[in-house]
Order: structure tokens, then C-alpha cells, then sequence
């Protein structure tokens, strides 16, 4: 029988701390008495175990559950299940952390392209990659069509929707994404860039499913998805058979499951092939410690899964360009929308400008 591990935070006090922990491991499994099953070999093999109880801040512990694999059904939705169903419910529980055996990883191919394989695509491999996102949410296709001519033609190597713009009146999927993507193309040909532009995925499955096929007919090499917003099975399912670079957004993520391992960690196995993430300093809370345990989660050797690209984001300038590049590295794409746009009539030259910063910053730089 095998088992994996999870780690949560729980407040309580050293007194209760214990009977909290069993609590815990019992919610998460059986998810009745103990006392009431009537089958040993239940007890045995699907009770979650408390491994251990260690203090954290004042009022606060870290518990590690064991798990039986079986549980999980082997499918991403169980998984879920069994790592933060009715827990989630509770307010003073977070979960951490997760140990997966191999015999759990198998069953999730993780990202298909992964940072090797979008740089492969793009031609790009000695400077962190660019991006920035179509705004502001009311333009028609025509506006965010020449908009991305822009930026394609400012050397950027992704152009993105905005999570945002989806399949509204003013700018429907079928229509944005043939003008979108036809005025990229024709940037690249006069640049000979190879920018690619990601539309946004959303919807039910049947939306999705007529999306796609819009999207194929353009050939559309990347797509943008939040995954909790069409649903975290849903997202690994629609990856396994996509064949498409995969960004994630983090919307409707919450706080209730730490940043390192939702983004660096679950939306990897889940197949994202970058994920982006609000980076430190910017419009969100998130700390430099928070942001480079995701990166690091991200790209870090992990059985048989590619390695994500991190795109930290929200509210970047193009004056931090050598600062983000100090922290992160080389093997990450950098996220400016709202600082570009802002430059007005100089959108293009702002653009080249964050386009030569950041070659300029990764000269005779390690990864």
C-alpha cells in the first residue's frame, strides 16, 4: 500500500493539538468514527496517519498527514479531494505543503512543452522571456488586433489576453482570435519575430471544445487558462490532449492552499507549462520569500515533469527589469501590461524599450 504525505497548518492550542491532528487525518479519509468501521484492513490501509506535530507561530502547528494513494482514485479530482475537501471548509486550516511517491506521479504527464520546450518554439534561449496582456477589457477585436500588431512589433515574445476578456459581446472568441492572431502574424513577417499570441480559454466544456477549434483553425500555438476557473480536473484532462503551450492564471485561486505549492507545484503536475503569479512588490501581498519558493517549485527537478516557466506579474514597470532578472534568473518570462500601456501614443517604444532591457540585463548572465 502506498502513501503520500501532506503537511497543513492548523491553529490551536498545545492542549488540543493532538485530538486536532487525528481529527484532521480522519476528515480526510474516512471521514466517520474510526470506532464505527467495522473492517480492519479499512483501518489499515485507508485511515490517514498523523506523522507528525511541530510548532509554528505562536498559536499555530504544522501537521503532516500520511495518505493512502488508493483514496485519490488515481484521478485529479480525487486527489483534491483528499488533500483539501471538507478541510477547506475550515477556516484555520492551510495546507502546505505535499510528498508524492512515484507511484502517484506517474499517472500526471505534467507540462508538455515545459521551459525547454517553449523556448525550443520561440527560438529564445540566452534571456528571460517577455509577455504582456491585451487591455483594456471593452476593446473590440479590431483595437485588440492592433494592439498586438504593436507589441508583436516591438519584439515581445508572448502577447496575451487578459484573464479577463473571454467571450463578451464586444469582443467574441471567434471573432478576437482570427484578428488577433492574423495581425501578429503579419508583425512577425515584417520583423521576422516569433511572437505568440495566447487567447484566453473559458467556458464549459462545450465552449471550450468550440474555442478550441477556432483556435486551431488560426494556429494558435498557446493558450491562457485559469484552471480554477474551469475547474482543476477539468484543466489536467483538457492538457493531457491539447498539444498547445499552456499558460495558467491564478484567478480565483484564493489563500487557503500556500502559493508555492498551488501554482509551483499543482498547476505544474496538472500540465501548466508557465504559470503566472503575482510577483513581490507589485499590486498583491505576496513576499520575495513566497515568490522564489513558487519559482523554485516550479523549475525544480521533480521525477519525470517538466519544469514550469514562472511569470511573475501585477503591477511590474519596466524600470525593474534588472532587479526581477537579479532575483529570478534567467528561466523566467517577465509580465508587464498596465506600464506599457500606459506610455499612450509610445506603446511601441516603451515596448522595444522593456524588449532591450532585458537583453541587455541577461548579457554574461548565469542561469
Amino acid at each position: 500500500m502506498d502513501w503520500f504525505k501532506a503537511t497543513y497548518h492548523l491553529e490551536s492550542t498545545p492542549a488540543d493539538i493532538e485530538a486536532r491532528a487525528e481529527a484532521l487525518a480522519i476528515e480526510q479519509s474516512l471521514e466517520m468514527p474510526p470506532s464505527a468501521v467495522r473492517q480492519p484492513e479499512i483501518l489499515r490501509d485507508i485511515l490517514a496517519r498523523v506523522e507528525s506535530i511541530e510548532p509554528a507561530e505562536p498559536g499555530y502547528f504544522r501537521v503532516t498527514l500520511e495518505m493512502s494513494v488508493a483514496t485519490t482514485g488515481l484521478q485529479a479530482a480525487g486527489l483534491l479531494n483528499v488533500l483539501f475537501g471538507n478541510c477547506a471548509l475550515q477556516e484555520d486550516v492551510e495546507l502546505v505543503d505535499v510528498e508524492f511517491p512515484p507511484s502517484l506521479l506517474e499517472v500526471f504527464p505534467g507540462p508538455q512543452y515545459g521551459i525547454l520546450g517553449l523556448r525550443n518554439l520561440l527560438g529564445v534561449h540566452d534571456r528571460p522571456l517577455t509577455c504582456t496582456a491585451l487591455k483594456p477589457q471593452g476593446l473590440g477585436p479590431q483595437g485588440l488586433a492592433d494592439l498586438a500588431y504593436t507589441f508583436a512589433s516591438g519584439g515581445l515574445d508572448v502577447v496575451k489576453d487578459d484573464h479577463g476578456i473571454t467571450n463578451q459581446a464586444y469582443a467574441p472568441f471567434h471573432r478576437r482570435v482570427p484578428a488577433i492572431q492574423r495581425a501578429v502574424e503579419r508583425a512577425n513577417r515584417e520583423t521576422g519575430g516569433r511572437t505568440l499570441y495566447a487567447p484566453m480559454l473559458a467556458g464549459s466544456p462545450r465552449v471550450l471544445e468550440e474555442n478550441l477549434r477556432v483556435a486551431r483553425g488560426e494556429g494558435i500555438q498557446a493558450v491562457l487558462v485559469a484552471p480554477m476557473l474551469i475547474g482543476l480536473p477539468l484543466f489536467e484532462e483538457l492538457v493531457r490532449n491539447l498539444g498547445l503551450v499552456v499558460l495558467a492564471h491564478p484567478a480565483f485561486a484564493g489563500n487557503r492552499i500556500r502559493p508555492p505549492l498551488f501554482f509551483g507545484k499543482l498547476f505544474r503536475l496538472f500540465g501548466a507549462d508557465a504559470v503566472i503569479y503575482p510577483n513581490h512588490g507589485g499590486r498583491f501581498s505576496y513576499s520575495s520569500e513566497t515568490c522564489m519558493s513558487l519559482a523554485q517549485a516550479a523549475r525544480a527537478p521533480w521525477a519525470h515533469l517538466r519544469p514550469a516557466l514562472p511569470v511573475p506579474a501585477g503591477g511590474m514597470t519596466v524600470e525593474r527589469v534588472e532587479e526581477i532578472l537579479g532575483f529570478y534568473g534567467l528561466d523566467t518570462m517577465l509580465l508587464i501590461g498596465g506600464n506599457l500601456l500606459a506610455a499612450g501614443e509610445g506603446v511601441l517604444e516603451r515596448t522595444r524599450a522593456f524588449v532591450g532591457r532585458v537583453a541587455a540585463s541577461s548579457v554574461g548572465f548565469a542561469r
